[in-house]
């Protein structure tokens, strides 16, 4: 299946950002070793596809708050199946199937936007001012628009370039290794901490999930995605890696505003955590984004008072309330003398 579509529609969004931002007079040329109306168009590009999904995301948080709510009736299937996995398996897709939840709208937004960061990919990659006219006018370019993004930096790393560009790539893009490699760098670091700061900060609100398939695709996101963009990072032009970083803080924006339009679930405890069959929440740690909060104690219970044994039956009592006077002794009747 040709991906074309996507190059020409990426292309079409990225030039239309750039001319706006042409015609608006930020200069074409490099300031403070920085070509803006090209990083600004990348910018912008990112704000587009949000806005196209931001109905999308909205689902994905109504999804999450019905998985949440279903919590402890899977929690009492896994008891009830305990064992019996295809049983359970089957009754938790009844139960889905029943509530209208799907586990898997929570990936929908990231799925969608795979194609976009493909198409940009591409389109970056290809950046070279020695190309020939047919292959700079692909996907609706200008040859005046390709050269000039050919040469479009960053802090005078070219937005073409990547942390493993070969010796040759950067003699054709005019780059110094070092100087792109130290960039590159930053912003492959900048975007592992923003990808986990995403993942933490949905999981600080609304709580690790109580289904194992759930709860490891929380740990996929929150440690497996951040983790593999330390070695994909390398091969990524730096203008891909500004959308992503971009990404993250729109990611971390949005969710802040949508969490609190859609709060979690009753069975939800505002620190994050889930409460148990018995009423009893578990402590857990608040305190915001970074979770550096102290961890919040259980409430204090009032001491039971000492039990005091009653006295045994016919025992005098040894503490008389005080106010009142025992009960006065009968007076035997005085015998008469004779």
């Amino acid at each position: 299946m040709s991906l074309d579509w996507i190059y020409y529609a990426i292309s079409w969004i990225l030039l239309l950002w750039h001319q706006a931002w042409d015609a608006i007079g930020v200069p074409d040329g490099a300031v403070l070793g920085t070509n803006w109306a090209w990083i600004l168009a990348i910018i912008f590009l990112v704000v587009t596809v949000r806005v196209i999904l931001f109905p999308v995301f909205v689902k994905q948080i109504k999804s999450q708050r019905a998985m949440q709510a279903l919590q402890p009736q899977v929690k009492a299937l896994q008891e009830k199946h305990k064992g019996d996995r295809e049983t359970l398996q089957k009754e938790m897709m009844e139960l889905y199937r029943k509530e209208k939840a799907n586990p898997l709208m929570g990936c929908l937004p990231m799925f969608l936007q795979i194609p976009v960061f493909l198409g940009l990919f591409h389109v970056l990659r290809r950046l070279n001012p020695d190309k020939g006219e047919t292959g700079k006018t692909l996907y609706g370019w200008t040859v005046d628009q390709f050269d000039s993004a050919s040469v479009a930096k960053l802090f005078t790393a070219p937005i073409a370039g990547k942390f493993g560009s070969s010796a040759e790539e950067l003699a054709r893009l005019d780059a110094d290794g070092t100087t792109v490699k130290i960039m590159a760098g930053i912003l492959v670091l900048v975007m592992m901490g923003t990808t986990y700061l995403t993942s933490r900060q949905m999981i600080l609100k609304t709580g690790w999930a109580e289904d194992p398939q759930q709860r490891m695709i929380q740990r996929l996101m929150l440690y497996g995605i951040p983790a593999s963009l330390l070695i994909s990072g390398a091969i990524f032009p730096i203008g891909v890696i500004i959308y992503w970083v971009t990404n993250n803080m729109f990611t971390l924006a949005q969710q802040q505003w949508v969490l609190r339009k859609f709060p979690p679930p009753p069975n939800v405890t505002k620190s994050g955590t889930t409460t148990s069959a018995r009423g009893a929440a578990q402590p857990a740690k608040s305190g915001g984004l970074f979770g550096r909060g102290k961890t919040t104690p259980p409430a204090a219970t009032k001491p039971a008072a000492p039990k005091v044994a009653g006295p045994k039956p016919g025992a005098k009592p040894t503490n008389p309330k005080k106010g009142q006077s025992a009960s006065p002794k009968k007076s035997r009747p005085a015998k008469r003398q004779g």
